[in-house]
């Protein structure tokens, strides 16, 4: 069976450092940081008092109070992320046949924060359980696209993803499948997550899995560098609109990159922690590469998981290191997370959008924040550090973990 070519013809951003596609890329090739103090509730007792928030986010500039009431922020946020990548792609809704259009997103934990009040009003009352009505609908993680497809009136797959921070990631790579076996024209993919809430940050912080940098919040995700002492939480979401090579060129749209292929594995090692010389991620890569048909050394840069964890960044670079060979030292690597934060299952969809503008500006975002060589890092690669980098960039692999060991890949290419 010829596998049929699959395109990305349309992308949304709202992120930490940007909220909407051009000041993403802003954001991106300038090195902005996105971590600042939490102004979302009090965080006196808490360890860790910052996180990438959105900046200057309203709901009320895209829903009406009633509407906005009704979706928890990553429901929110998935929908403005969708909206601007539908209307970037020029898609004709009142033409594109929509049993043959498919909603794939991704998010690792949903509705928190509306979870998380419901209980807190629940335990503060008189022992009634005066739910909200909207509990349920609002908390659920498959919400997301729901709400895409009942908005525009795609009819075709709609489902979430859960893989934690590998979510977006596998919504993508299940996204380009379906299109690649004739099953859909068009789909809308891509992530959101709203974790920045007094569990959120409490559950992470019992983890001992945020950076408590507090007297310098703005440079606390800092991959690769020796002092790194965790990740910093970031919300927001990405959306990708993914279609048909053939469906894309007749109707004259905008093709930023090819989708070549997607890999996934698991590291069968422990519930947070890498195996610690990387051999799932070794597999990913491996299996990623071989689903796209390519060589090692056909690629040019890697948008690396790079959390800015301990353990993670050096058994990510390990991998890369195995994989690649001599090339990895051509490579250029970076981890955009060092300005974003972590999206959690909104990671995967806002750095491979990152990888797209990447090949389409012919500049590496740099990673931010570094200052301190780790002796236990490979010093001939290169981790595009503290400014970003030109070169131009034919094919971009991005790289998204998960907690549980999920492990997933996907390399874009250039077009033209």
């Amino acid at each position: 069976m010829q596998l049929k070519r699959v395109v990305v013809t349309g992308m949304g951003a709202l992120t930490p450092i940007g909220n909407n596609l051009e000041a993403y890329w802003e954001g991106l090739r300038t090195g902005k940081s996105g971590s600042a103090p939490i102004t979302y509730f009090d965080t006196e007792k808490f360890k860790t008092k910052f996180a990438c928030e959105l900046k200057g986010y309203d709901p009320n500039d895209f829903f009406d109070r009633k509407e906005a009431r009704k979706l928890d922020r990553f429901a929110q946020y998935a929908l403005v992320s969708s909206d601007e990548a539908i209307a970037d792609s020029g898609i004709d809704l009142n033409v594109v046949d929509k049993f043959r259009v498919g909603v794939v997103w991704g998010a690792g934990i949903g509705g928190l924060e509306t979870f998380q009040n419901e209980v807190i009003n629940y335990a503060n009352g008189d022992g009634t359980p005066r739910f909200n009505p909207f509990f349920i609908p609002k908390m659920i993680a498959d919400i997301a696209p729901g709400n895409i497809s009942i908005k525009h009136g795609f009819m075709g797959p709609n489902y979430t993803t859960v893989s934690a921070c590998a979510s977006s990631a596998n919504a993508m790579i299940d996204a380009l499948n379906y299109i690649r076996l004739g099953h859909c024209d068009v789909i809308v993919t891509g992530g959101s997550e709203a974790a920045v809430t007094i569990a959120g940050m409490g559950g992470f912080n019992a983890m001992h899995a945020l950076s408590t940098r507090n007297d310098s919040p703005e440079t606390a995700s800092r991959p690769f560098d020796a002092t790194r002492d965790g990740f910093v939480l970031g919300e927001g979401g990405g959306a990708l609109i993914l279609e048909e090579y053939e469906h894309a060129k007749a109707r004259g749209a905008k093709i930023y990159a090819e989708v070549l292929g997607g890999g996934l594995s698991s590291d069968a090692h422990h519930m947070t922690a890498p195996h610690p010389e990387g051999i799932g991620v070794i597999k990913v890569m491996e299996n990623c590469l071989e689903n796209a048909g390519l060589k090692p050394e056909d690629v040019d840069a890697i948008n690396t998981h790079g959390t800015s964890t301990p353990l993670g960044d050096v058994a990510e670079l390990k991998a890369i290191s195995k994989v690649f060979g001599d090339h990895a030292k051509d490579i250029n690597i970076n981890s955009t997370k060092s300005m974003t934060g972590h999206l959690l299952g909104a990671a995967g969809a806002i750095e491979a959008i990152a990888s797209i503008l990447a090949m389409e500006h012919s500049l590496v975002p740099p990673t931010i924040n570094h200052s301190v060589v780790d002796e236990q890092i490979d010093p001939s690669l290169n981790l595009t550090l503290n400014k970003a980098q030109e070169r131009e960039v034919k094919v971009a692999m991005s790289n998204t973990f998960g907690f549980g060991g999920h492990n997933a890949c996907v390399l874009f290419k250039k077009i033209g």
